[in-house]
């Protein structure tokens, strides 16, 4: 087993589950085959409970549902993934589960390579886009400065 912390984990597990799942699913069938696996919990879709915050400091507020689908695997050398990701494709869980497993292995760098790397790349890549997009309307106030005020 390779060393990571729990904000590593977090970090990849997050990354996979915003990841679009076409790209996701380029990436992972490029990586190769399939690990050997068996299922702790096979896919199923569910709903969990929004949460939120007025102004994020008020008091916590239900918001509503959102559909998630998770799924657990176990591989043969007995590391444990799990998969959480918004909506119902089950085999984008599948997927991110049997990633979380794996980074926990001895092919943690090449998977990071093959499929993460080029994932937060793209997330960057989009966040800019919409930072620039957002900073063309941004308006800037100023005071002039006139001359019986001096």
């Amino acid at each position: 087993m390779t060393d990571f912390s729990q904000s590593d984990r977090q970090a990849w597990m997050s990354l996979i589950a915003k990841a679009p799942e076409a790209r996701l699913d380029a990436l992972w069938s490029g990586y190769g085959a399939a690990p050997t696996f068996e299922w702790l919990r096979r896919p199923e879709i569910g709903a969990v409970m929004v949460r939120g915050r007025m102004g994020a400091a008020g008091d916590a507020f239900n918001l509503g549902e959102m559909t998630v689908t998770r799924c657990s695997v176990k591989l043969e050398d007995g590391a444990v993934g799990h998969g959480y990701v918004q909506g119902r494709s089950k085999a984008k869980a599948e997927q991110a589960a049997l990633i979380d497993a794996l980074m926990q292995g001895a092919g943690a760098a090449a998977l990071r390579v093959a499929v993460l790397d080029p994932l937060a790349a793209e997330a960057r890549a989009q966040a800019a886009a919409r930072a620039a997009k957002a900073a063309a309307t941004k308006v800037e106030f100023f005071t002039m400065v006139r001359g019986e005020d001096a």
